[in-house]
């Protein structure tokens, strides 16, 4: 593979990254129906229709320049999504909420590498003087990071229950 200007690398991370949040999405669902908590399952549930959205969005993105509308396999979030099964879902708790602290860890895990694709492919479309790109990614970047703090909330609100009962 030869990458010779911005814009095919451009093109190149949002093949990247639709790929990725196909991957994502198909484990959020999961984690969503294995959550403990009724709050946590709704919100995986949300996020995963984001994430569709977010994905969609993406698609819109390279038919608007033109290009090769594909996804190009994400081998990062594939090894997120591999610890994610393992570490969430596969593993028996000692409790309930146990579990729902490793859906949230992974979640996280896989929603920060988004963070850190989202913001640069954003940084990309402004360099290029794709001001409309720029703003529908800095929107998807923003609706991620607010996924990212309600998984936090409910985090800290499992550990306080979680101590109260200690």
């Amino acid at each position: 593979m030869s990458i010779e200007t911005l814009k095919e690398l451009y093109v190149e991370e949002l093949q990247d990254l639709w790929s990725a949040n196909d991957q994502m999405e198909k484990v959020v669902r999961d984690m969503a129906n294995a959550a403990d908590d009724g709050d946590l399952g709704d919100a995986l549930e949300d996020s995963a229709g984001e994430i569709s959205q977010h994905s969609e969005l993406v698609r819109q993105l390279l038919v608007d320049i033109e290009a090769d509308v594909a996804k190009e396999h994400c081998k990062g979030m594939e090894g997120l999504v591999k610890e994610a099964r393992k570490h969430a879902l596969e593993t028996d708790f000692g409790f309930e909420s146990l579990g729902d602290h490793a859906i949230i860890a992974q979640y996280q895990r896989m929603a920060h590498y988004g963070i850190a694709g989202f913001g640069t492919v954003a940084a990309m479309a402004r360099s290029l003087g794709y001001k409309q790109h720029a703003k529908t990614l800095e929107t998807v970047l923003d609706d991620v990071y607010g996924a990212d703090r309600m998984l936090t909330r409910l985090a800290q609100r499992q550990i306080d229950t979680d101590e109260a009962a200690d």
